[in-house]
């Protein structure tokens, strides 16, 4: 491949990639229209029946200031990350039993990665990272 080709596909690569993103993102915040009984995000988000997710990746399980977590959350040993999420939101209560949370969980795989897409994209202050 010469270098002008080469460049060009890198180019169309990221094209694509960031394309995909993007739908992952607009996928994903459909799918949180299912949590937004209960949880806010973003800025100005605050706690609800659930907690905010504001800056949920990398934040320990049942750890937010200001909010009153089941004794199962608030003892719960996981770490907020994709694998985690994953495996957490396909059935909540079975992941931590004793949990308050009454959603019966996305058993879709994509659309649990488009809304951990979602989620993830927001800092501790709500905004975009």
């Amino acid at each position: 491949m010469m270098a002008n080709e080469f460049q060009i596909a890198a180019l169309l690569f990221c094209l694509s990639t960031s394309a995909a993103l993007a739908q992952d993102l607009s996928a994903g915040e459909t799918s949180f229209r299912k949590c937004r009984a209960c949880h806010s995000v973003g800025v100005g988000a605050r706690n609800g029946i659930g907690p905010l997710l504001n800056g949920i990746d990398g934040r320990r399980c049942g750890s937010l200031d200001g909010y009153n977590y089941s004794d199962a959350n608030r003892n719960c040993p996981l770490t907020w990350n994709e694998a985690v999420f994953m495996d957490y939101i396909k059935d909540p209560k079975l992941k931590i039993p004793g949990t308050k949370k009454l959603f019966s969980g996305i058993k879709d795989e994509t659309e649990a990665r488009n809304l951990w897409a979602y989620l993830r994209q927001f800092g501790r202050d709500g905004q975009p990272k």
